[in-house]
């Protein structure tokens, strides 16, 4: 059965080119919002905080700071209104999940910067 699944996931579902990114690196998401007949670009700009699933049902979680509140979008990869991601700084973090990072504030929320070739 889980062979079957993954024929088709790998036969039907059409994969983006997505640029390589990781938990702690700060990106851009570009998406399509319909509304009544019209449809407009949105962007939401934050830190990924993880990256789980494989395949078809892979999904990251982004999380930015709106005022001195936090808002966290999960995002799946093949989203069919995802446009583009665009990655604006890579971090440098010792791990895959950095749900740590909810409880940071201030100057602590700050994450270095990985200089990447």
């Amino acid at each position: 059965m889980d062979s079957l699944v993954k024929y088709v996931q790998d036969e039907f579902v059409t994969k983006k080119e997505l640029p390589e990114f990781s938990a702690g690196d700060t990106i851009t998401v570009y998406y399509e919002i319909k509304e009544g007949t019209k449809t407009r670009t949105q962007f939401f700009r934050g830190t990924v905080i993880q990256r789980r699933g494989s395949g078809a049902t892979e999904t990251f979680t982004i999380r930015k700071m709106s005022g001195s509140v936090g808002v966290e979008r999960i995002f799946p990869l093949n989203l069919p209104a995802l446009q583009k991601i665009e990655v604006n700084k890579r971090g440098k973090v010792r791990r895959a999940r950095i749900f740590y990072f909810r409880g940071l504030t201030g100057k602590k929320a700050r994450i270095k910067e990985q200089l990447r070739s």
